[in-house]
């Protein structure tokens, strides 16, 4: 049973988890790591006792909750055994993304239904704000079997993620640098973006400026604008780069490029009030892929990473626990617009 009390003990100097909450993740955790299998025999609450320091009412409280969950069955007389079904409800993930835009969404359906019913995930949202990421891995820390984080380009950001246990963590959609072996199924920004540009350049090149809008402090990959910036100056793309887009500023021979989805709909709505022919009149560029860019307007341009592709990526690591480190392809998809 030591590889059993290893996991309470790594669990200690969690300092916002109560005894109670240090009890319940310490068999879990043993149960995902293979230390205990179905039909294990737990240790009684008297070996818990003396190998942990645990009050016997929280140890038993402890087990009581087990019970309920179906993780943990008590044999009268016998003792605490761990279930033969429904053992899979010992691991909860958490789930740590930017916000629940479109290919958010996305990602998560896929995850969730790749996952199966019997996993719990509890998703929780920094919006790219170093303060709340900081606050949320912290509040989720030594709580969850698993760690499935979409990280924020920040200096602190790398600190921040090594307080969790490397282990049980999965990198997803940026990659930011550890300086540790760490599991990642991320997208690649810099050579993605200046790759679709190029491929577009042709086209571009017919109309007579193309706009780009990047906000400085929102969630926009820097390496767009970089990529962006190589582009124009290597294909001499007359350009503009503006910090939001303004409802009524578009006109005819323009090239409107935006990875934010209110931009671009304010962009179709403006196209449709001047009676302006998308992909002829202007041109309009997107990012993120996703249905309603393949229906609406007759399509619009968009390049894209696999979104469906990477959430089942990540799920296949949290079921298996196989190491990966994977860039998933970026891709560009023409339509009607550009």
């Amino acid at each position: 049973m030591e590889d059993v009390f290893k996991e309470f003990r790594k669990l200690s100097n969690v300092l916002d988890m109560s005894k109670h909450e240090q009890f319940i993740q310490g068999i879990l955790n043993a149960i995902h790591n293979k230390s205990l299998v179905q039909g294990d025999k737990l240790p009684s609450v008297n070996e818990f006792m003396k190998e942990t320091n645990y009050a016997r009412e929280t140890i038993a409280k402890g087990y009581k909750e087990l019970v309920r969950r179906g993780v943990v069955e008590s044999k009268n007389r016998v003792g605490f055994f761990v279930s033969n079904k429904n053992v899979q409800q010992e691991l909860r993930v958490a789930l740590v993304l930017f916000a629940f835009d479109t290919f958010q969404e996305t990602f998560y359906k896929t995850f969730r239904n790749r996952l199966g019913e019997n996993i719990q995930i509890d998703v929780f949202f920094h919006h790219n704000n170093i303060m709340v990421f900081e606050n949320v891995i912290a509040s989720i820390r030594g709580k969850y079997g698993m760690y499935v984080v979409a990280p924020i380009p920040n200096e602190k950001t790398a600190d921040i993620l090594m307080t969790l246990p490397m282990d049980k963590f999965l990198m997803i959609d940026r990659y930011e640098k550890l300086d540790v072996d760490f599991n990642y199924v991320t997208q690649e920004f810099k050579k993605a973006s200046y790759l679709a540009f190029s491929e577009l350049a042709d086209t571009i090149r017919k109309f007579k400026k193309m706009f780009y809008y990047h906000r400085p402090a929102s969630d926009t990959p820097i390496e767009i604008l970089k990529a962006f910036n190589k582009f124009v100056r290597d294909f001499a793309i007359p350009h503009e780069i503006c910090a939001e887009y303004i409802p009524g500023s578009l006109k005819k021979g323009g090239v409107y490029f935006t990875i934010n989805n209110t931009e671009l709909w304010a962009m179709l709505k403006d196209c449709k009030l001047q009676n302006l022919v998308i992909g002829k009149d202007v041109g309009i560029l997107s990012h993120n892929d996703d249905i309603v860019k393949e229906i609406i307007c007759d399509g619009i341009t968009t390049y894209s990473t696999d979104f469906p592709l990477m959430a089942k990526k990540a799920a296949d690591f949290v079921l298996n626990r196989e190491p990966i480190r994977e860039i998933i392809p970026t891709v560009l998809i023409r339509r009607t617009s550009l």
